[in-house]
């Protein structure tokens, strides 16, 4: 009820209610409020019939659902459009209680607080808290609703703008290439656009500055590194980004020149390139488009733009849908326009030519036909935002709220493209490519039907020869009726498809079409929910009329909800998957839901979080070289649970780019606390001879004010060889990557001198921002329950006394929290951390301990200097510390080592200087949380 009067809201907003003539605002902007009031007046306040039985049941299911409306219903609702869409259409609890009534009190209140807003249908920049546009519906539902009961978040349109563009576009142009593969040879007309004008390509953010000499203090420090002093100071605004420091330029403008040298130099003739240099992938597709001289060319573009399937199988209010939407509308926009081109040039060269002299052309006639049915419709916007919410779009989600939302949302879409009342068209009705069901419940594929159903036919314990003949083909049959049925379903829904392209829908058809479909589908997920419920348990033959409603299996029902991917979409699964997988899946303990529900065959089930379980099955939907992309909790990448996850996206992937995003000091999700990210994007693959790539970025942090240019300027590299197990290392350069090679050509671990409960111990604090610290002493910590903080420090135990100095030296090391931030989850210091540091502590200590039991004694004498005693709100007596002031005797334990690991002087100011900026700066890490 709250959607149809919000879609009621916007559209009476644009004039289109109540309409007197033809035109654009002609109509009441206030319609609702109006018409309640004039029924009141007319027949009085809740009498006889309220004004939701008298007025508002007829606006819904005859004006705005039926094309012909008679004058009675006419001077009743006043001129008003037929909109079909399903958002009107009758709904079960109306079906089902035809008797609701709902008072008059309800909807005033309701239209005196939609009053108070204004809203607006474009996209225009939102001016204050009273301005309202469709956007604002998806976040206040995945801000207000989703995230406590779903563990959902509100996911800012720069990650789903990021996720989305090297996703789609990825596909789409590996698609065209296998239609028009000459264009995309190494030195065809597609790469040659990198070649001719390689800075068109490289975000602005990434040349801020490029263009500048350098200042004499700074650029001799280039070939100096003793010459580095300025090097962390900010650096002035004409050379850098917010924020920057002069160290963060330099990095910076040497990327640059190594990816404009590349792109110069034709180095650059691979789509998945674009991803892994960053460019501006988004620009590029368009201008291949925009540039491209052949219509096999052009044709194999639109093709396979028309074509692919995009899935977000948790998709909420529709975010990461919105953000294909944006991506596609560009890319058909592109098309259409060079097809006029093509068209007017060859009409003219035509119409210069006598009549037997003119050829066919094929491919300029199939341009033709979608020209003129692009001229059809009240605006190429509407034709190309309706084209990709039928053609392009899918989502799932198992709250049926956030389903009619998105629905809503991308009607609101549409509507926004239409000016005049007599343009308005019918809208899609997309019930079928937005559902609601439990994504991680159900049988993805035919394969996993048959499994189920096969294994009921044998009964258990019971081989197959075992088996009798005429209950194999009981069960061939069983299985191919199913099939048969889907196919069906699959045939009904085209023609549905098909229907709504019409420009001249006819409801009664639409509506009869549509019953059909549902009642067999609601069948055929009745039959499969039987199969699926008795690999819960449940036994079928136990399952009577009554309790399909009361019994265990109707409870199992509501309360797994399952959805049967190759079923419900049968054609795109037939065919082998979705092309694009994208979202923001939930990020909830498996534990908090498993009295709801409960999964089955997930080889990711230890890793206990749904994220991880939603990816696993993404996977199994997607064809083969299919693009997935999703943004999910950094832990995925960084901890021994979340092992078989890693293992699931080695095996079933050949490209896979991972970004890594801290929370500290600013955060991709704002409001919420400890949610450090990653984003995941992989080329997937089905087949075991492919060589894997894996390519990541550092863990990236930034300021509040440096979040326009994030996704800009972050770079990535490949990880080859380098991950330890539970962690896909974080190297997003190769000067890191090339230091912590060095680091693991050592054969010994500091696991090697731990001895549990030795009596010789270090203890480290688990929970750092910026600062790893290892001490010999307990802080002091005083409150009635306790003498040390267990959450905060831990025991380090080593086996001998002699190695406790070196071993405290390594912790404090910055050394040692770069390969922290490398391997682990950047928040808490896990003992594997320790354990797995590559370092042989006897060798360093016969070589260097004698300095360095001087320096950790020093260090820890700074610490206490350094050190404040306070008392908490909660009368706790406590030890506080400031390792940012003991900088320089760290820096001097790092200098130590470097002559042990043979660091260069390059390798040792880039260790000593590693994140420096928020090391030392405003939000230097200090124990503020303590």
């Amino acid at each position: 009820m709250l959607n149809r009067l919000m879609f009621i809201y916007f559209i009476q907003r644009k004039g289109f209610l109540d309409t007197k003539t033809p035109g654009l605002l002609d109509g009441d902007p206030s319609y609702l409020s109006n018409r309640l009031k004039w029924v009141q007046e007319q027949r009085g306040e809740d009498q006889f019939h309220t004004f939701y039985r008298y007025f508002l049941l007829k606006l819904f299911h005859d004006g705005l659902s039926k094309r012909e409306h008679s004058p009675e219903l006419e001077a009743l609702l006043g001129k008003v459009p037929y909109l079909n869409g399903g958002l009107f259409d009758l709904h079960v609890l109306e079906r089902d209680n035809p008797e609701i009534s709902i008072p008059d009190e309800a909807f005033q209140k309701l239209f005196d607080f939609f009053d108070d807003f204004d809203w607006y249908l474009d996209d225009r920049p939102l001016r204050n808290d009273k301005d309202i546009n469709p956007d604002v519906l998806g976040y206040i539902f995945e801000k207000y609703i989703n995230q406590k009961q779903m563990g959902a978040y509100y996911t800012k349109e720069d990650i789903t703008e990021y996720i989305s563009k090297n996703t789609i576009i990825p596909y789409i142009f590996e698609a065209a290439e296998q239609k028009c593969m000459i264009a995309f040879k190494p030195d065809g007309p597609v790469w040659s656009l990198l070649r001719e004008n390689p800075d068109l390509y490289i975000y602005d953010a990434v040349k801020k500055g490029c263009n500048l000499s350098l200042p004499p203090e700074i650029a001799i420090g280039v070939q100096d590194v003793a010459q580095r002093g300025d090097w962390n100071k900010p650096a002035p605004e004409a050379y850098a980004l917010p924020t920057e420091i002069w160290r963060e330029v330099m990095a910076r403008r040497t990327r640059y020149n190594e990816v404009r040298t590349k792109l110069a130099a034709g180095e650059i003739t691979s789509i998945n390139d674009l991803i892994t240099y960053n460019l501006d992938i988004r620009q590029f597709a368009q201008d291949a488009i925009t540039y491209c001289e052949g219509t096999d060319l052009l044709r194999a573009f639109y093709d396979s733009i028309e074509s692919v399937t995009v899935l977000d199988p948790t998709c909420g209010s529709g975010a990461f849908l919105f953000a294909a939407l944006n991506i596609l509308e560009t890319l058909y926009e592109a098309c259409l326009d060079r097809m006029q081109i093509m068209v007017d040039e060859r009409d003219q060269l035509d119409a210069a030519l006598p009549a037997h002299k003119r050829q066919q052309h094929p491919a300029l006639d199939h341009f033709r036909k979608i020209l003129r049915e692009v001229d059809r419709h009240p605006s190429r916007k509407y034709f190309i935002y309706k084209s990709i919410i039928i053609n392009n779009l899918y989502g799932v989600d198992i709250m049926e709220e956030a389903t009619e939302i998105c629905k809503l949302r991308l009607f609101l879409k549409l509507v926004s493209q239409v000016e005049k009342f007599n343009d308005i068209e019918p809208l899609p009705d997309i019930d079928f490519n937005i559902r609601t069901g439990n994504t991680l419940v159900g049988f993805a594929s035919y394969r996993e039907t048959k499994k189920a159903i096969e294994g009921k036919a044998t009964g258990k314990g019971t081989t197959r020869d075992e088996v009798a003949f005429q209950d194999q083909m009981i069960f061939d049959d069983r299985l191919e009726r199913i099939e048969q049925k889907a196919r069906e379903i699959e045939r009904d829904f085209d023609n549905f498809r098909n229907l709504q392209t019409k420009i001249q829908l006819d409801p009664i058809d639409m509506a009869e079409n549509k019953q059909h479909i549902r009642e067999m589908l609601g069948t055929l997920r009745a039959e499969l929910d039987r199969y699926l419920a008795s690999e819960y348990g449940i036994d079928q033959a136990n399952i009577t009329k009554k309790e399909v409603y009361n019994g265990k299996f109707a409870q199992w029902q509501r309360s797994h909800q399952p959805f049967h991917w190759w079923v419900e979409f049968y054609g795109i699964m037939k065919r082998g998957g979705f092309d694009v997988v994208t979202g923001n899946p939930p990020y909830v303990e498996y534990s908090k839901v498993r009295k709801e529900y409960q999964i089955l065959g997930y080889r990711t089930e230890n890793c206990g979080n749904l994220y991880a379980f939603t990816m696993e099955r993404s996977f199994s939907l997607m064809i083969e070289c299919g693009r997935f992309g999703m943004i999910v909790q950094l832990s995925s990448i960084c901890t021994d649970r979340m092992s078989e996850l890693q293992n699931e996206l080695r095996d079933t992937s050949c490209r896979v780019w991972i970004s890594n995003y801290d929370d500290r000091p600013a955060k991709l999700f704002d409001g919420l606390e400890h949610i450090r990210a990653s984003i995941i994007i992989t080329e997937n693959t089905k087949s075991d001879n492919v060589n894997l790539l894996i390519y990541s970025t550092n863990l990236i942090r930034w300021y509040t004010e440096c979040r326009p240019t994030l996704f800009d300027i972050m770079t990535y590299n490949a990880v080859i060889g380098l991950d330890i197990p539970g962690s896909i290392p974080k190297i997003g350069n190769k000067q890191l990557e090339k230091l912590i090679s060095k680091v693991c050509t050592e054969k010994k671990f500091v696991r090697n001198i731990y001895s549990q409960d030795s009596g010789y111990q270090i203890y480290y604090y688990r929970s750092p921002l910026y600062w790893i610290r290892g001490m010999d002493f307990l802080p002091i910590f005083e409150s009635a329950k306790a003498t040390r903080s267990v959450h905060h420090f831990k025991d380090f135990d080593v086996a001998s006394a002699i190695y406790v100095e070196s071993v405290g030296c390594l912790i404090n090391s910055s050394l040692f929290y770069l390969w922290f931030i490398v391997y682990g989850n950047g928040r808490n210091v896990a003992l594997r951390d320790i354990q797995t540091f590559p370092c042989d502590v006897e060798q360093l200590y016969s070589q260097q301990g004698k300095l360095l039991n001087e320096l950790f004694t020093k260090l820890m004498q700074d610490y206490r200097d350094h050190s404040r005693t306070k008392i908490r709100k909660d009368g706790v007596k406590l030890q506080v510390f400031y390792p940012s002031y003991s900088k320089p005797v760290m820096d001097d334990i790092d200098r130590v080592l470097a002559k042990h690991y043979s660091f260069t002087d390059e390798e040792l100011d880039f260790i000593i200087n590693y994140d420096i900026k928020y090391r030392m700066g405003r939000d230097n890490g200090d124990d503020r949380e303590e």
